[in-house]
């Protein structure tokens, strides 16, 4: 399974807010929905969370053997 937890830790150190992915970055509601329920989500996603937080792919997922 993959995990987004990360995502939010990170969101929380760089003080991003699901309000500023929203209206700042333009990010769709139901991408933040997909993440929060560790759904899957493309690779361009991950992709512009990315540059928008300024981080590694590991800061935002990581892979946990169910």
């Amino acid at each position: 399974m993959i995990s987004y937890e990360r995502l939010w830790n990170t969101m929380v150190d760089r003080g991003i807010t699901q309000y500023t992915l929203i209206k700042k970055y333009h990010v769709s509601p139901g991408q933040i929905t997909r993440l929060k329920r560790n759904e899957s989500v493309s690779t361009h996603t991950i992709d512009m969370f990315c540059k928008i937080l300024n981080c590694k792919v590991e800061d935002i997922m990581e892979y946990i053997e169910e």
